[in-house]
């Protein structure tokens, strides 16, 4: 199966492949969230004024906002990789790397890792909102109008998939790439 994102790797079924390709979707709202803050100047949200007494804030701003959306589908978009061949042998053009085997621990424990912060972050996270406090259990988050919360949760729900889907995906994976008979077909192709 060919697609946009290169080849699908041999042995994934197409349930596999939508897992990896809705892990990596479940972070676009959430994106275009808050490039509307910044692009359209949207005030989907009245921000909190500052609380006297707390540090200068390091990373705040529209650099910020966008980086944030940038890295958050880069990483997303990563799932697919779980799905493609070049997460099993990196592409030519990568410099040094080009045409070697991905170690499956390589794309396993990142996936792993990612997985599990993604599936307890984002509940705990929303579920804090929800009951009108910050992460660290604190009061006193955003204020949104009841047009501001339809758009907030539409574009936040999703991520509460990312870390199951993600899950889902790197299992398949890992077994995928560890079956004995796919470690037998590579050990005869090498010794022919």
């Amino acid at each position: 199966m060919i697609n946009l994102h290169g080849r699908i790797a041999d042995g994934v079924p197409r349930w596999t492949v939508w897992c990896a390709y809705g892990a990596a979707l479940t972070v676009l709202p959430s994106g275009v969230w808050r490039i509307a803050l910044v692009v359209a100047d949207a005030h989907l949200i009245d921000k909190p004024p500052p609380v006297d007494g707390r540090g200068p804030v390091v990373w705040d701003g529209p650099l910020y906002v966008i980086l944030l959306t940038v890295v958050s589908e880069l990483l997303a978009y990563l799932a697919v990789g779980l799905v493609a061949t070049w997460g099993e042998v990196v592409p030519r053009w990568v410099p040094g790397l080009g045409g070697r085997r991905v170690p499956v621990l390589a794309a396993v424990v990142p996936a792993s890792i990612g997985a599990t912060a993604c599936t307890l972050l984002w509940p705990y996270a929303l579920l804090m909102l929800a009951s009108g406090r910050k992460l660290d259990g604190s009061s006193g988050v955003m204020e949104f109008t009841s047009e501001q919360s339809v758009v907030f949760w539409i574009a936040y729900l999703p991520l509460v998939l990312w870390g199951p889907l993600l899950w889902i995906v790197t299992v398949h994976y890992w077994r995928r790439r560890t079956s004995p008979e796919r470690t037998t077909a590579r050990t005869t192709a090498v010794a022919s």
